[in-house]
């Protein structure tokens, strides 16, 4: 069975919320995309096909995809505040479980949360079950806001108490300005997926609560290539070992990796690192749209592509 952990539901009353409340910039391309601007870089876009769920649905079968994995992409709902951003939490819920109810064979769904507002997310994880979706994403940062504040402790705890899986996806940097050849997109993503990662290993998240999936988007940035940085600071700096008793290393191989790096070489060391049991194959569909050519043609045993391509996330996410 092959599954995609790594694509996105794209909604039509979420993108029109998005770009009336934020006024954003229309600029159509040559190829049909509409790209949406902020501050000379590209904050969403979206093609007519995006929004075609007998076309996605034709392109999985295409592309011999048995399940896409669904969940809301970047900016998620955190550019809202307050009861604004619990509204648009609980429409794209909405949306996602009523896919997945009309093709539950074919489409799984992860929630967002409002974390802006604790309780709220709090009752939010609640509804997560009764609306038949599989587990939550949350990004990289909420607002700004590193996901390790401590004001979201208790998601966390709630979280792992319920052993729900997490799918991280990231967030522009905070500090995102006026930018030239989409920065943001092209290394803000690893860069904040990166620090983020970081951030809660260093935090201690992941040894107060040890016991939910938290799957890394991106193949986790730049996570993998700086793991040695991160033991050496442990090492090093008493801060850095201050809410954690192992190596950032030994927390990073207990983490969950999709393939949406694309690259050869970071997969085959990704595999090297953590091991197929920790990877997860994934497409970024409808915004990439990849094939599994980039697992399928990487030089490993049939069973571990097989784990990559659709048994981890069965299992994961009991699909």
């Amino acid at each position: 069975m092959k599954i995609d952990i790594h694509s996105h539901i794209v909604d039509r009353h979420y993108n029109d919320a998005l770009i009336g409340d934020l006024e954003l910039q229309a600029e159509k391309t040559p190829s049909g995309q509409t790209l949406f601007r902020r501050n000379g870089y590209t904050f969403l876009w979206e093609r007519p096909d995006m929004f075609d769920i007998p076309g996605r649905l034709r392109k999985m079968d295409d592309q011999g995809i048995d399940m896409r994995v669904l969940s809301l992409s970047t900016p998620n709902v955190y550019e809202w505040r307050g009861a604004r951003q619990v509204e648009m939490t609980r429409h794209v819920n909405d949306a996602t479980a009523a896919l997945v109810r009309s093709h539950p064979d074919r489409f799984a769904g992860l929630s967002s949360l409002p974390l802006d507002d604790v309780p709220a997310s709090l009752k939010e994880l609640d509804r997560v079950a009764e609306l038949g979706l599989c587990g939550v994403m949350i990004g990289s940062n909420v607002g700004g806001v590193p996901i390790n504040d401590a004001r979201f402790e208790p998601i966390w705890a709630r979280i792992d108490a319920l052993r729900m899986p997490v799918f991280e996806h990231p967030m522009f940097p905070a500090n995102t300005g006026a930018e030239e050849f989409e920065m943001p997109l092209r290394i803000g993503f690893v860069f904040d997926t990166t620090a983020a990662a970081a951030r809660l290993i260093y935090s201690g998240i992941f040894e107060r609560y040890p016991n939910f999936p938290y799957i890394l988007a991106h193949t986790g940035g730049a996570l993998l290539m700086v793991l040695e940085r991160l033991d050496n600071g442990y090492r090093l700096f008493p801060d850095c070992r201050k809410h954690i008793g192992r190596l950032p290393s030994e927390y990073a191989k207990h983490l969950y990796y999709d393939t949406c790096s694309f690259f050869g070489p970071a997969l085959k060391m990704a595999h090297e690192l953590v091991g197929a049991e920790h990877l997860l194959w994934g497409s970024d569909d409808p915004f990439i749209g990849a094939d599994s050519s980039h697992v399928d043609k990487l030089d490993l045993p049939s069973a571990d592509k097989a784990k990559i391509l659709g048994g981890n996330a069965a299992r994961l996410l009991r699909i």
